[in-house]
């Protein structure tokens, strides 16, 4: 491996990198908001001065693509028993739908399915209370306030409009969780839902929702369309009066704003090679500015992603010193926090050809946890694409950073679901080899206590030099990694 390339990544550069991109002035750099722009021109601006050449569009370091918001109107309006109700403060609405209403509330409180078979809710608002999940997630699965209240809320809504009930509110029951979760939640809905606007493609291409961060499909039933209200626990009482009525109306709103991948290249320096690239994958955005936790109301995402924003900015270094025989393609995705979105536009829309790209190094959290691990993902099957980009990975291990590699998180058994939450998932899916290096979850993970200080400068720079000698052991051999014949993932 030449030396001279993996010397320039330094301490150094990387600490006032992440102090920069990880400072309260990004302000959690969130998806579809300036912030996220201005981060995006911080990376390639200091990608220009890296000596990376732009790999966008129209000969920038832009590519640029449209984001679908779509959320309930802060216009909307809520009444219990003639009593207002501030949204996303005193009430939340569970997902964006238009709706004018004022009936009265029939009261089933904890009512169970067995009891509501029996009961005729059918175009009635009906109330109840949210009780514990029916497959409540373990205790150390990470944001679990908010997956308890989301599986809470959803399989209650999803029962009551199943009986067919028009419009539901539910009260917060006695589970703890709930109180937390709520906050969680409102921060969450209030934002409505995300996705590539698809207009101009067929019908569904883009359409998928955003989810919070280790929720799935499965795990949170579908919602029939009608409103549904959660309202706190302090609540209960005035629901269950008597002769009580249920008034909303509710408005939505729709819109489409930018957001963006930052796209560079170092070319390659093999005449015959550098058509091909190796992408190195990360992304730029996290959450913003919400409701505060102990006074800090920024999200910084230090270590979630601005670790691996800032490691790409030094291979980028490293590769400029010394080029890989094939080109080296670096991407910043745009709304990976939204649903791994910009990856999503980027696979479908490459901005070199997709059968050129060998391999997708990619990294999500660098800096936390025990100084001598790391973990690995897209290793075992069904995760497993290519043997030899893994082979590659683990060589490179042992002639850097030497880390105790964990790859139990690469099990598809793992209550978090890592390995489908981070931007090699598309590219997976579109059958390019990719794997995914991570030094995993910690309980900082998506707080305002995820800032800079409290990251691991030396285990940032050991895991970059890893990442960076893979990408040189598959820049510089012969042939491009294999691709596993019938890969399929389980999900």
């Amino acid at each position: 491996m030449a030396s001279g390339g993996i010397e320039a990544i330094t301490e150094a550069d990387l600490r006032r990198d992440l102090f920069a991109l990880a400072g309260d002035a990004m302000r959690g750099r969130e998806a579809g908001t300036l912030d996220e722009l201005r981060a995006s021109v911080w990376v390639a601006e200091r990608a220009r001065e890296a000596g990376l050449e732009p790999a966008g569009d129209d000969s920038t370091y832009f590519q640029w693509w449209p984001l679908r918001r779509t959320r309930v109107s802060d216009a909307s309006r809520i009444a219990i028993a003639g009593r207002p109700q501030v949204l996303w403060r005193d009430a939340i609405v569970w997902s964006p739908i238009n709706a004018n209403l004022d009936q009265p509330l029939v009261w089933i409180g904890s009512a169970s399915a067995a009891e509501l078979a029996s009961m005729d809710l059918t175009g009635k608002a009906v109330a109840a209370i949210v009780t514990a999940p029916s497959n409540p997630p373990g205790t150390n699965v990470s944001l679990r306030e908010w997956r308890f209240a989301n599986a809470a809320v959803a399989q209650r809504a999803a029962l009551l409009a199943q009986r067919g009930a028009a419009a539901i509110v539910l009260v917060s029951g006695d589970a703890p969780e709930l109180s937390a979760g709520f906050e969680l939640a409102a921060s969450t809905r209030m934002r409505g839902t995300y996705g590539i606007d698809s207009a101009g493609a067929p019908a569904g291409a883009f359409a998928a929702p955003s989810r919070a961060p280790g929720s799935s499909a499965a795990s949170v039933p579908a919602i029939a369309p009608v409103p549904v209200v959660w309202l706190r626990a302090d609540m209960l009482a005035a629901v269950r009066g008597p002769a009580v009525r249920f008034a909303a109306n509710l408005v939505v709103e729709t819109y489409s704003y930018p957001s963006v991948n930052v796209v560079a290249r170092v070319r390659g320096s093999d005449a015959t090679l550098r058509g091909e690239h190796v992408l190195f994958s990360g992304h730029q955005d996290h959450d913003g500015v919400r409701a505060p936790l102990a006074g800090d109301s920024i999200r910084n995402g230090a270590d979630d992603n601005a670790t691996v924003s800032v490691a790409l900015l030094a291979i980028g270094r490293a590769v400029s010193r010394q080029p890989l025989r094939r080109s080296a393609l670096f991407v910043w995705h745009g709304a990976e926090e939204r649903g791994l979105l910009g990856s999503r536009w980027y696979v479908a829309h490459p901005t070199v050809p997709k059968g050129s790209i060998v391999a997708v190094l990619n990294g999500d959290m660098f800096g936390r946890n025990h100084p001598d691990t790391a973990a690995l993902l897209g290793v075992q099957p069904p995760h497993l694409n290519s043997r030899a980009l893994v082979a590659a990975a683990y060589r490179a291990n042992a002639m850097t950073a030497r880390f105790a590699i964990d790859t139990s998180w690469d099990n598809p058994a793992h209550p978090e679901g890592w390995y489908f939450r981070s931007d090699h998932l598309p590219y997976a899916r579109a059958g390019i080899p990719s794997v995914f290096f991570t030094t995993l979850l910690h309980p900082d993970y998506h707080t305002p206590r995820d800032g800079p200080e409290t990251i691991d400068i030396t285990k940032l720079a050991k895991v970059t030099r890893w990442m960076y000698a893979t990408g040189w052991l598959v820049g510089d051999a012969a042939a491009r990694p294999d691709v596993v014949p019938g890969f399929q993932l389980e999900r």
